[in-house]
């Protein structure tokens, strides 16, 4: 009784003095929040708490990323099934050996190794043959038990292993596969991803490198490239919990809205988030960015939300050509014609025409989802953009004087200067080995070497693609940076301040004003001194047509190089010795930066921008060749190139 009493008496004191408190508070003019458990509230002690100056060091409380991690989200060794056929013998601990810096022995034999380590690498080899050569080389029992199996075997002991090879791949292309042949669900094929996971496991040095599990679907109907390399967030432990989506019925499917579905289940069980990367859309023949339909079914605002929701990235540029513009679609781009594949679909078996263009490349594709989203609410094509070599034989070598070829046969030599990387007779169309580009890296701009962070930053499109040289590049967006702001030794920190990063959105126009964007480009310390900055610009106007305009924002030698009449810069030179393999670096700059505002932006529609960095011209790795082996190259041969890097887009939405 005694207790409750006091319980009440408690109840009343603390009512007295709250409302004494409240009435005093009143009187005084103080607000009522100043008084709590932790006491009054001083004017001083709070300012003290809350400093209005920034600490001495302009680095502390920083927590955006300081520097691009640069790395290969699609390597294949000889676990790929045309990889191993090609020749390809080294397995994924030896890629990741390479990666890091180590220097290894390459399939045909010759020692090599990084000019400097990779950031990061996802091995992504073929999900269908998981392991297929290995198992095959191993003499396994099961496999060497079926005569196509023994046949196969034989050949390569024999010496006869490209006669094997051709077969395997013609019977795998017509799903005429032994018992045996590794499928999900079999001994062989759990072996298989399980060495892929255990390798990744083993090499991820979270701070140091990363190893990023994944691997690539390779859907490849009619021989129509609709490929999409799959990367886990997580440890090999979730990533075990299933197999890898394949593309041959009936356990697998040619659709990426199959796959898709795949990725939706597999988090699920897994907890474990995933995404997918399209690439070499330049060999689809205008259906990897549909625009009317897709396997059939009307493209609609369910495709588009699940596209987005799985893909915000694009690899833009790779081995099998450069993905970002085609010179058909962009006539007044007097860089969109580089390092092209444009004559055919992946295995040439249909020609190109130039209706399909618009529907392959990643500018066009950009242009195109904005239409898109003005009609069904939402963007199927907002991705980011990176590019990755796709090389298929362990070595991520996309240095143009340390180019290891894109497969074992192409790897250095006297006879890849000449020889044929694909014919078909059928329509006759041809790519030599010249052809195949030394390229490309992706950038990454996140907070720590880990798979989260990595993943994490690819989801939000902080990303940049690399035709090779690790140039710095950063790209930010917003509504009131000043030409000042391109003089600080800080961008990063007034670009996060002021602005969203590649990758961001802006919106909400303020009345009177057009973005304006800080973009600033640092050369690789090896490599090349720079050109030019470039913005690009696509816009849907408000007759629901699409447009692009390109903008030199910030150029080296600018003493002497002045726009002229047509608008357009001068080059900037040319110092490449092509006999000798050589360049200097008496032209460009080493790093560019400045301020650019919008001249026609018009805050009713919708915009994109992004980014491209060019370098002074320099030898291609057929220059290498070429002086290395005395070899005398084929009319025609490309010999010098300006490598270059592309951001991920900011958009506008009104």
């Amino acid at each position: 009784m005694n207790r409750v009493r006091t319980t009440l008496e408690r109840v009343l004191i603390t009512v007295v003095f709250a409302a004494t408190t409240a009435s005093l508070a009143a009187q005084t003019n103080k607000p009522e929040a100043a008084i709590q458990d932790a006491g009054s509230a001083d004017p001083a002690a709070l300012a003290r708490a809350y400093p209005t100056k920034p600490p001495y060091s302009p680095y502390a409380g920083r927590s955006f990323p300081t520097r691009p991690l640069f790395g290969d989200t699609h390597l294949h060794t000889s676990f790929s099934m045309d990889a191993g056929a090609f020749g390809a013998r080294l397995g994924p601990r030896e890629a990741y050996r390479f990666a890091r810096g180590e220097e290894v022995l390459s399939s045909s034999g010759q020692p090599v190794k990084l000019s400097r380590p990779l950031d990061f690498l996802v091995v992504a080899d073929h999900s269908d043959g998981f392991g297929f050569f290995p198992q095959l080389m191993s003499g396994d029992p099961e496999l060497l038990a079926t005569p196509q199996g023994r046949k196969w075997y034989d050949q390569i002991k024999s010496g006869h292993g490209a006669d094997a090879a051709l077969d395997i791949i013609v019977s795998f292309s017509n799903n005429k596969l032994p018992k045996g042949f590794p499928l999900p669900g079999t001994r062989a094929y759990r072996s298989a991803w399980q060495e892929e996971i255990d390798a990744a496991e083993a090499f991820n040095d979270p701070g140091r490198f990363t190893a990023i599990i994944g691997y690539e679907w390779t859907s490849n109907t009619g021989g129509n490239n609709l490929h999409r390399n799959v990367l886990f967030r997580e440890n090999g432990a979730k990533a075990g919990l299933v197999e890898p989506y394949t593309t041959l019925p009936p356990l697998g499917s040619d659709n990426p809205e199959d796959l898709w579905k795949w990725m939706a289940a597999t988090e699920e069980k897994t907890g474990s988030e995933v995404l997918a990367i399209a690439h070499n859309g330049n060999l689809s023949n205008g259906i990897m960015f549909p625009m009317v339909e897709a396997f059939g079914r009307k493209i609609d605002r369910r495709y588009a939300e699940t596209r987005i929701k799985w893909e915000k990235l694009y690899e833009t540029t790779q081995t099998k050509g450069d993905g970002e513009a085609h010179p058909f679609l962009s006539p007044n781009d007097e860089f969109a014609n580089f390092e092209k594949w444009d004559k055919a679909n992946l295995d040439g078996s249909v020609a190109k025409t130039k209706e399909m263009l618009q529907f392959e490349y990643a500018r066009s594709a950009l242009k195109n989802g904005l239409k898109l989203e003005s009609v069904l609410g939402v963007n199927p094509y907002k991705f980011g953009l990176i590019g990755s070599s796709d090389a298929h034989n362990g070595l991520a070598a996309m240095e143009e004087d340390n180019f290891f070829g894109k497969t074992a046969p192409q790897e250095p030599s006297p006879e890849r200067l000449t020889k044929t990387f694909m014919s078909n007779p059928r329509t006759g169309v041809t790519i030599k080995d010249w052809e195949v580009s030394a390229s490309g890296y992706a950038a990454v701009w996140a907070t720590e070497n880990t798979r989260a962070a990595i993943f994490d930053a690819m989801q939000r499109r902080e990303t940049y693609a690399t035709t090779g040289p690790r140039m710095i590049v950063r790209f930010f967006g917003g509504w009131d940076f000043q030409p000042a702001d391109a003089k600080n030794r800080m961008p990063a920190a007034i670009g996060y301040a002021k602005g969203v990063p590649m990758g961001g959105d802006l919106s909400d126009a303020p009345a009177g004003k057009s973005p304006t964007f800080l973009v600033a480009a640092l050369k690789d310390p090896i490599g090349a001194n720079l050109d030019r900055i470039q913005v690009i610009k696509g816009w849907l106007d408000a007759k629901g047509e699409l447009h692009e305009k390109i903008y030199d924002v910030a150029w080296s030698d600018a003493n002497n190089r002045k726009p002229g009449a047509n608008g357009k810069l001068p080059p900037v030179g040319d110092t490449v010795d092509v006999d000798n393999a050589s360049w200097t670096n008496t032209i460009g700059d080493p790093e560019l930066i400045a301020t650019w505002k919008d001249p026609t932006f018009d805050p009713r529609q919708r915009a994109l921008y992004y980014v491209r960095v060019l370098e002074i011209p320099t030898p291609r790795w057929t220059a290498y060749d070429a002086k290395r082996f005395g070899i005398k190259p084929l009319p025609g041969t490309a010999m010098k190139l300006q490598e270059r890097a592309y951001t991920s887009p900011i958009w506008y939405t009104p």
